[in-house]
This record gives structure tokens, C-alpha cells and sequence, in this order.
């Protein structure tokens, strides 16, 4: 998709359920993948990520969606590690 169309108006929105994957996915799409393993080994897309978990996402979606999509899940994680990984992410930019 940046390929060919940018990443001019692009987000990046997790739903991953653990600090430690939040970390991965949100290295890859900024930094390009920390384990040289796949596609995008060594770009760097710098794109925004955010997590579903993270409040001013939370604020973007209604409130009948989120409850119905997000918030049974959300009981179950660990939100504050989870903002914290994908935030520390985003300070490295």
C-alpha cells in the first residue's frame, strides 16, 4: 500500500494483545522488522502506530462500537504496558 500510494494520511492502528507484540508490530511499520526475518527487514515506513487500547483512539471511535468491539477484551490486557511499548516506539521516531 505505501508503494503505491504513500504514507501521506497513513495510521497504523494495533490490536495486538501483549506489550511485547505491540512492541514488535509497531518497531516494524516505524523502523522496519527487528528481526530481519520478513518483507519489510531494514524499511523503515515511519508511520504513526497507535494502539485500540490508547485513550485518544478510544475518544475517535463511538462509544457503542468500542463497547461492543474493544472493551470485553480490553478487561483482559495489560492496557497500561501495552500504551507504554507502542509510546516508547513512537518516542524513537
Amino acid at each position: 500500500m505505501v508503494d503505491t500510494n504513500g504514507t501521506d494520511g497513513v495510521v497504523v492502528l494495533l490490536g495486538t494483545p501483549t506489550p511485547e507484540s505491540s512492541e514488535l508490530y509497531a518497531m516494524t511499520m516505524t523502523q522496519g522488522d527487528p528481526s530481519w526475518a520478513g518483507p519489510l527487514a531494514g524499511i523503515a515506513l515511519n508511520l504513526p502506530v497507535y494502539h485500540i487500547l490508547e485513550p485518544e483512539i478510544q475518544a475517535l471511535v463511538p462509544s457503542e462500537t468500542y463497547d461492543r468491539e474493544v472493551t470485553f477484551a480490553a478487561l483482559t490486557l495489560d492496557g497500561e504496558a501495552i500504551e507504554a511499548a507502542v509510546h516508547r516506539v513512537r518516542e524513537q521516531e
